[in-house]
Order: C-alpha cells, then sequence, then structure tokens
C-alpha cells in the first residue's frame, strides 16, 4: 500500500481536531498583548486608581497615576501577574501530560482537559461581572495549565497515529496551529476589532472557543492504535483504530512494529519522571531532548514576539502593530514550508539550518540595532533580520523540538519524556520572558550578541549529538542512542526499572 493511500479523511480529522488545541495554544499565548494598555486602564477603575477627570483625585494617587493607571505599581503588578501566571500553570500542568494521557488514553484525555479552557474562557469573557483583574488572572492560570498538558498531549497523539513517512509533516502541524493561533490574536487584537475598551473581554474569552469545537470532534477521533495495544494490550482495537486512520489494508506491518514495541515495552515498563532521570539508559536521548527544547526557547525568539513592535518603534516604522503581524505572517509561511520540508530534508538538517541561520541574523540585528542612529538605513537591516530571524526559527528550531521527543523515546518513558522537554520548554520561556526587559538594559543594542552565542553552541551541540530520525522507526531510532552500550548492563538497568515501577 503506499504512503498517500494511508492519508485518509479519518486520519486529517484526527490530526486537525487535535491541533485545535495547539491553535487554543498560540491564541492564548499572543492574545494578552494587544489590548494591554485598555485592560491596564479596567484594572485601574477596578483598583481605584483610576477615575474620570471630573471625579477628582484618588486619595493615595498622583495625577498622572489617575491619567495613566499603566504607571501605578498595584496595576504595574496585577498586569505582570496576568502575563505570567499563563507560563506557571503550564510549567505545573506539563508534569501530568502522561498520568492524564495514559488515565483514559490520549483521546479522552484531551476531551477531558477541555473543560479548562471553556471555564478559562468564561472567566476572562464574564471579568467585568465581578473584578476584572481577579477574573482574568484566574482565568489565564487556567488557560495556561490547559496549554501545558496540550502541549503534550497533541504531539503525542499526532506523532502515535502519523504514517512513519509523514511523521514529520504531520508532527509540524503542532507547531503551524501554535503560529495560526498566535497570527489570528493578533489581527483579532487590532483597535477597531476587538482590541478597544467595549470588546477586549471577548477578545479573551475567544481563548476558550477552540476548546468547544474540539470537544465536538474528538468523539469521531480513533484512539491512538499504539496506546490501545501497547498499553492496554487490545490487539483487537487496535486494529480496528488502525482501520479507521488507514483505512481497509494489510495491517500487518504496522501490527508487528507495536508487537515488537510491546515487548520492548514490557521489559522496561512504565518508565517514571523520576526513573528516567536517574536512568543512563535513557541519558543520552533525554539530554538531546531537553537541549532541543531550550534550543527553541533560548534562542531568543520570544524577546522578538515580546518585544518586535518596540524594536520596530524605534526603526521609524509608523505603525508597528502593522509590522508585528507582518512577522506573524512570515511565521505561518515558513512554518508551512517546514511542513513541506521536515520529511525531505530530514529533523537534523532543518534544526542545523535554522539555527546557524537564526546566529546570523541575531549578529546582523546586533549591528542594526548599534548603528541605526547613526545611519538611518540601518533600520531597515534591523526590520530584515527580524523577519529572517523568524524565518529561519520556524524552518526547524521552532516545530521540530515538539514532535522529536516522541520519535526519540519507545512507549514506556515516552509520557515521562515528553513532560520533561514540556516543562523544560514553559520554563525556559518563562524566564527568557521575565529577564529580557532586564537584560536588555544592561546590554543595549549588544542583547542579541548572547543569544548569537547561544544559537551557535546549540548549532554545534545538535551537529555533534542529535541522529536523524526522518524514516527511521522508533525501534531503529533508540538503537542510535544504545549503539556503544554494554547490553548487560542496559538490560540490567531495565529490570531494576521494571522492578521499580512495578514497586
Amino acid at each position: 500500500m503506499s504512503v498517500l493511500q494511508q492519508l485518509t479523511g479519518t486520519l486529517a480529522v484526527a490530526v486537525f481536531t487535535a491541533a485545535l488545541g495547539s491553535l487554543q495554544y498560540g491564541y492564548s499565548v499572543g492574545v494578552i498583548n494587544a489590548p494591554q494598555k485598555v485592560i491596564e486602564d479596567e484594572y485601574g477603575r477596578a483598583l481605584g486608581v483610576w477615575s474620570e477627570r471630573a471625579a477628582g483625585l484618588s486619595e493615595n494617587s498622583t495625577e498622572e497615576e489617575r491619567l495613566n493607571p499603566g504607571q501605578n505599581p498595584v496595576v504595574i503588578m496585577y498586569w505582570s501577574l496576568s502575563v505570567a501566571v499563563f507560563s506557571i500553570g503550564g510549567m505545573l500542568s506539563s508534569f501530568l501530560v502522561g498520568f492524564v494521557g495514559d488515565m483514559r488514553g490520549r483521546v479522552k484525555g484531551m476531551l477531558m482537559v477541555n473543560v479548562l479552557a471553556v471555564a478559562a474562557g468564561l472567566l476572562m469573557g464574564l471579568c467585568r461581572m465581578w473584578k476584572p483583574h481577579i477574573m482574568v488572572i484566574s482565568g489565564r492560570a487556567l488557560i495556561g495549565f490547559y496549554c501545558g498538558l496540550m502541549s503534550g498531549l497533541v504531539p503525542m497523539y499526532i506523532g502515535e497515529i502519523a504514517p512513519k513517512a509523514y511523521r514529520g509533516a504531520l508532527g509540524a502541524l503542532h507547531q503551524l496551529a501554535i503560529v495560526i493561533g498566535i497570527l489570528l490574536s493578533q489581527v483579532l487584537g487590532l483597535d477597531f476589532i476587538l482590541g478597544n475598551a467595549d470588546m477586549w473581554p471577548i477578545l479573551l474569552g475567544l481563548s476558550g472557543a477552540p476548546a468547544v469545537l474540539q470537544s465536538l470532534l474528538l468523539p469521531f477521533c480513533p484512539e491512538s492504535p499504539r496506546y490501545l495495544y501497547i498499553l492496554r494490550g487490545n490487539e483487537q482495537e487496535a486494529q480496528k483504530s488502525l482501520y479507521r486512520l488507514k483505512g481497509p489494508y494489510d495491517a500487518t506491518s504496522d501490527m508487528e512494529e507495536m508487537r515488537r514495541e510491546k515487548e520492548e515495552a514490557d521489559r522496561e515498563a512504565r518508565v517514571s519522571i523520576l526513573s528516567l532521570i536517574r536512568s543512563s539508559v535513557y541519558r543520552q536521548q533525554l539530554f538531546v531532548a531537553l537541549m532541543m527544547h531550550l534550543s527553541q526557547q533560548l534562542s531568543g525568539i520570544n524577546a522578538i514576539f515580546y518585544y518586535s513592535t518596540a524594536i520596530f518603534e524605534r526603526a521609524g516604522v509608523a505603525q508597528p502593530v502593522y509590522a508585528t503581524i507582518g512577522v506573524g505572517v512570515i511565521n505561518t509561511i515558513f512554518t508551512l514550508l517546514s511542513v513541506v520540508l521536515v520529511d525531505r530534508a530530514g529533523r537534523r538538517s532543518l534544526t542545523l539550518t535554522g539555527l546557524a541561520g537564526m546566529c546570523c541574523c541575531a549578529v546582523a540585528m546586533t549591528v542594526g540595532l548599534k548603528f541605526q542612529n547613526d545611519y538611518s538605513w540601518m533600520s531597515y537591516v534591523s526590520m530584515a533580520s527580524i523577519f529572517l530571524f523568524v524565518s529561519f526559527f520556524e524552518i526547524g528550531p521552532g516545530p521540530i523540538p515538539w514532535f522529536i521527543v516522541a520519535e526519540l523515546f519507545s512507549q514506556g518513558p515516552r509520557p515521562a519524556a515528553i513532560a520533561l522537554a514540556g516543562c523544560c520548554n514553559w520554563t525556559s520561556n518563562f524566564i527568557v520572558g521575565m529577564t529580557f526587559p532586564y537584560i536588555q538594559d544592561w546590554l543595549g543594542p549588544y542583547v542579541f550578541v548572547l543569544f548569537a552565542a547561544l544559537l551557535l553552541g546549540f548549532t554545534v551541540f545538535i551537529y555533534l549529538r542529535v541522529p536523524e530520525t526522518k524514516g527511521k522507526t522508533f525501534e531503529e531510532i533508540a538503537a542510535v542512542f544504545q549503539k556503544g552500550q554494554k547490553k548487560n548492563y542496559t538490560n540490567t538497568e531495565l529490570q531494576q526499572l521494571k522492578t521499580s515501577t512495578d514497586a
């Protein structure tokens, strides 16, 4: 049977439905930025540090603070918490990905956590009914908790149902959905659409909308055959799921591959997060997985996303918000390019190309920022560097870390590995978001030299340590890392892992 025949309508629906969780993740990342000023005004009114001019000054506020509540320390604190609590929620829930995915299955797990997204959307959408700052912060915490789970469940499910030849392309759809969500939030957040004083609660409340659609579609999606067979031991249900996903065909090869995975999983059993950290058997894979996620977040991409508007303002762009939306469009186009190329060029090649290109762009951005006051044309260098930086990111370093973790690990340690990688991603994201303004004040125009150095280090690491996983089975990928290890030692440690898990 040809690979094209395996791309059935049911498979497309299943991947699309799962990716709605990623779309919601991207929307939640970008939605809070555009309406910052109007939300700060709302917080100021709710906290009593803003009032109409005719009402006179607040007893505890200066006139400047009353008329510009964003400058009030209390408003700043609540606003910062509204932004940061999203990442904190994601960090906490990322540890639960394996538990949720294994408890009822990948499909029912996603369906179950959608309750969080709907509740978060209602809290933010109805925030004017009580205290807006409390309602928004609570909603952002819930949606962050939801996104931490979905950032693991979606790649896990797609990676397990995708045909081997298209595993990379379908896996990259997670990142594509994220960037589409970010772009959608940027467009809807424009002042004349929803990013204004009257409509901003609806803008935030729409964070829960994709969960409603996903909840309606998930019952029609087959469960992961690997989950059914390898974890539940239900060979008949796994075969039915395969037929639904890939159509009526000879499933012997797929069943045989899963049978070998099950034998391996029975030997290694379920691996807890603590056991995975301690084990030398999986140390190389885990190190590679964590470094791939660190390379994504410490590349400086979030600094670009968070502060591109300010950079465009310094470059003299009349409407920097539209330039920022332009970054989102470029983001989406090059993620689509990655979807097309990832199963042809390979994961390793695209990641190396992306990181090396970003390193060069970071250097060019530094030069542009340093000399744009002396030479007007240098502002164009800065702008071009931003667009190219984002383009190189989406070619490889953006989408690939999300799904390569599922490729690097067999069924036993996979949920724990995805949980650790997700926590690493969310934690480094939070650190960059919180520290970048201080680093920028410290280094000034040389801030991207730091990211250039990190990018160079990640490029060298991936060149030396990361194997190509394109077109390989999970067994073959694991064999690359186990090559050179002493078999007896490995078997002994696997037995110890099994014993500790059973206990």
